[in-house]
């Protein structure tokens, strides 16, 4: 890194910002910020700011590490104390299948509509995670890096775009009220809509080593400042395209009567022939696209950061820098990774709601304990004083704890005595 000319030229930052909404835009937004739409209205909108501002701090100070120290946060959690990094590598560990399977079944459930090959989900998830294997093998982070630009833009337009289409329909039904969210399976559904919007905080150690990938591959170190502009850039867009998944939720499935299946290919066959059965056949396609580039996005940047992230863990507990070979590199950590996800579908006989609560759930419990580590490494004598965050961010970040806290406590609360 010595080595490396720092400059405040923001070309050389932009990149993982966007790999970390593509991570964040998928079962967060496609199926949790639809659902609210659809069984709530517009009456959720606050869920998702509320949600997506409470997480921001602890989710920014990945970049924010990374782009002032020149390692990542992984790094910083060793430095800061052994504890710290086995809470992240016990969460890590408890969370990567759970959430790689959710991402891919529900990807895999989009392929069926998209292609009309009825094969199944399991048979599809694995084809689907080898196509992402294969771009990694051979581009590794370039590959990431290029492809999800060009994802991004289809991704972003085909969302505003089915968007806009619903919000001019015309059609202007007379709809029932929203009912309460404050109930049992109120509470419930709000606390898996907020679990994961719009990204587990997890995802703040895979933003760094996504900077440092970007430093290593354009030979230049950005600046903080441009490093955190990319970051706010990638985050602000997923909850934007977050509002508007439920806005679509709202504006095509409020007030249809449709109770959606815990079945993945019959929920992705209900998502799509509601909107076309509300806008018409023409805009089948749109929808189908804009839904399957939603989940593939996010399934190749999952396969992508759970090996990334093994391997650093790996080399943080050697205390060395060398780099890692056979089963234990990058390559062969997301084989295996993604050979065991594959078996938690198996075993799970792929039921959808399962997995996604499952890994909702263990999101839910794990983002307290995370935040907390991420708020204490940023504020340490680890970190450069002149880089720490701003007064305003530093109130936020306890507001977030607070609520964080709060959050996994009522989730507690309701799934184990209500």
């Amino acid at each position: 890194m010595e080595s490396q000319k720092i400059t405040s030229t923001f070309k050389y930052a932009f990149g993982p910002g966007l790999i970390l909404a593509a991570a964040a835009i998928g079962v967060s937004h496609l199926v949790q910020s639809t659902r609210a739409g659809a069984d709530y209205g517009f009456t959720l909108v606050w869920a998702v700011v509320l949600a997506s501002l409470m997480k921001y701090p602890f989710l920014e100070y990945g970049p924010r590490y990374a782009a002032a120290t020149g390692e990542s946060l992984i790094a910083g959690y060793k430095k800061l104390g052994n504890w710290a990094l086995w809470i992240y590598i016990i969460f890590t560990v408890g969370t990567m299948f759970a959430i790689q399977a959710a991402v891919t079944i529900v990807t895999a459930s989009l392929a069926v509509e998209l292609t009309g090959i009825e094969l199944p989900l399991l048979v599809w998830s694995i084809i689907i995670l080898m196509l992402c294997i294969g771009v990694l093998y051979r581009g590794g982070y370039n590959a990431l890096d290029s492809l999800i630009k060009v994802v991004m833009v289809v991704l972003s337009l085909s969302t505003i775009a089915a968007f806009l289409m619903a919000f001019f329909d015309g059609s202007t039904p007379e709809l029932p009220a929203a009912p309460s969210v404050w109930d049992v399976a109120g509470i419930t559904f709000l606390i898996a809509l907020m679990g994961w919007m719009p990204i587990p905080i997890d995802a703040a150690a895979w933003n760094s080593l996504w900077t440092l990938e970007r430093e290593k591959q354009t030979q230049h170190k950005a600046s903080l400042k441009d490093s955190l502009l990319d970051f706010n850039i990638g985050y602000v867009g997923a909850t934007i395209l977050a509002l508007l998944f439920l806005g679509l939720g709202a504006l095509v499935m409020f007030g249809s009567g449709v109770s959606f299946s815990s079945s993945g290919a019959a929920f992705a066959q209900q998502l799509i022939d509601l909107y076309t059965q509300t806008l018409g056949e023409w805009a089948h396609w749109i929808i189908i696209i804009c839904a399957f580039t939603t989940m593939f996005s996010t399934t190749l940047t999952v396969t992508d950061s759970y090996p990334r992230v093994s391997q650093e863990i790996i080399t943080v507990l050697r205390n060395s820098n060398a780099s890692t070979s056979g089963v234990l590199s990058y390559r062969g950590l997301m084989i295996i990774i993604s050979i065991i996800s594959m078996l938690v579908l198996y075993l799970t006989g792929s039921q959808f709601t399962y997995i996604i609560d499952l890994a909702t759930s263990l999101s839910f419990l794990t983002a307290p304990a995370l935040a907390f580590i991420n708020y204490r490494l940023i504020m340490s004598k680890y970190f450069p004083d002149e880089h720490k965050p701003a007064v305003w961010l530093q109130v936020l970040s306890w507001l977030g704890l607070m609520f964080l806290t709060a959050f996994a406590l009522v989730f507690f609360y309701w799934r184990f005595f209500v």
